[in-house]
């Protein structure tokens, strides 16, 4: 999750694309993490720095090509991973501190009928919880296992085809598609339960690609099985998914969810998805750092398997908010036509 100095004061970068192919390979340095601002606070330093000493830093800044970045498409907002870059970018994240291990059976729902609201979190703060095996972090790791954190959340969502995840747009492109992504669902403690996963495409909307227009910060990954070799199931099927509801109701109890990038379990809190604006939900709980962006806002939450209805991701209106207001993009008809042509 990103806060109003992190979306707000960060001057706009050049343009930086990946020397990789659509299915090509790509190197170097890991990526600038998508979470909050402390990382842009630093790039701003830098670039001052620079000009005090006559702009030989913002040369360098210019000049500087983020290997893990490709153009896509952008007059339709898709990109379509080569199987090398994700199956590298698993390899390196079991490189480093991070094993796959069989994790507990996923429950089912007792089915008895609509759950009770959630009550609000006492106190009124995002604290650890534990993890439900269709929410995940979101890596970019380099090679080698260097730089192995997770610098977003995302979780899995119903589909047709049972192999999407939905996060925020801006976890996966930032001035060009990120090429190197895992996500790992049911993350703890530096076990994969449930797998790796990684992209075969990655659908945002065009406007968000243009101007990052904070109403359309969502994005939807199809995801396939990395790692060690597959069963055949899709992640659905191995970790169950929430559902997707567009055009919610406001004022509704809702359960927030995200992995902060300094740890490997996730923080949750419950309180209510209110509207910010027409475009735009907010919801007022302290205590989501960097790494949350991308986290599920769930309502209708079923006790029994803790999955629920999507009806928004941190991130939209200053990309996140700030570390007492959350902020979505409102999950209205363009970002419905952008599920439909993710699932297409």
């Amino acid at each position: 999750m990103e806060t109003g100095e992190y979306g707000r004061t960060m001057a706009k970068e050049a343009p930086r694309r990946v020397a990789e192919a659509e299915d090509g390979t790509g190197g170097g340095a890991s990526p600038a993490h998508a979470g909050r601002y402390p990382q842009r606070r630093v790039a701003l330093a830098l670039l001052a720095a620079g000009l005090l000493a006559g702009g030989a830093a913002l040369v360098l800044w210019a000049g500087a090509r983020d290997p893990y970045l490709a153009d896509g498409d952008p007059h339709t907002g898709t990109y379509r991973p080569g199987r090398h870059a994700g199956d590298a970018a698993a390899a390196a994240l079991l490189a480093g501190p991070y094993r796959e291990r069989p994790g507990p059976p996923v429950p089912v729902s007792a089915d008895h009928g609509s759950p009770a609201p959630l009550p609000a979190s006492r106190p009124l703060q995002a604290t650890p919880a534990a993890p439900s095996a269709p929410v995940g972090a979101l890596f970019s790791p380099g090679d080698d296992g260097d730089d192995p954190g997770h610098h977003c959340t995302a979780s899995v969502v119903h589909s047709p085809a049972g192999d999407l995840v939905a996060t925020a747009a801006h976890c996966v492109h930032d001035g060009g598609f990120r090429t190197r992504l895992v996500f790992v669902p049911g993350l703890r403690d530096g076990i994969a339960p449930y797998g790796l996963w990684v992209p075969t495409r990655i659908d945002v909307d065009p406007r968000w690609i243009a101007d990052r227009d904070p109403d359309r910060d969502l994005a939807f990954l199809r995801v396939r099985r990395a790692g060690r070799p597959t069963d055949g199931r899709t992640v659905e099927e191995v970790t169950g998914a929430e559902q997707i509801r567009f055009d919610a109701p406001t004022g509704r109890p809702a359960l927030l969810t995200g992995y902060p990038e300094d740890r490997d379990t996730p923080l949750a809190c419950r309180h209510t998805a209110d509207a910010e604006s027409g475009t735009q939900l907010r919801f007022a709980c302290p205590g989501f750092p960097n790494g949350t962006s991308g986290g599920p806002m769930l309502i209708d939450v079923d006790p029994a398997t803790g999955t629920g209805s999507l009806i928004g991701v941190i991130g939209g209106l200053d990309e996140g908010g700030d570390d007492a207001t959350s902020y979505s993009s409102r999950l209205g008809k363009d970002l419905a036509a952008l599920y439909r042509r993710a699932t297409s």
